[in-house]
């Protein structure tokens, strides 16, 4: 499978994966606990999941999800959100050491 096909692929489930949150955000609130378990558990997750993979590579992306669904277990989505960032911060700091590395 070529990287087009794979780039094809993984836009096209994270766009339809969307959807649901969309639903999420403008549906309304007495609507909102019919959406939320698909949104935590099925939708942001594969969503980071074929975002992360079409951003950073699979490695970054199965981190990324893993860390998604520890910090919502263990404390929340606050918790969760804050994961990422540091996910991120921390892949920055690692392509700089790598990057200085190299020179």
């Amino acid at each position: 499978m070529s990287n087009a096909t794979k780039r094809a692929i993984l836009r096209s489930i994270h766009l339809i994966l969307a959807i649901p949150i969309i639903g999420y955000v403008y549906s309304p609130f007495a609507e909102l606990p019919n959406y939320a378990p698909v949104v935590r558990f099925v939708s942001i997750p594969v969503l980071i999941l074929s975002g992360y993979w079409m951003y950073a590579g699979v490695i970054f992306a199965v981190i990324g999800v893993a860390l998604w669904f520890g910090a919502l277990y263990l404390s929340g989505f606050g918790a969760a959100i804050l994961s990422q960032v540091v996910l991120f911060i921390a892949r920055k700091i690692w392509l700089v050491i790598l990057a200085r590395r190299s020179k």
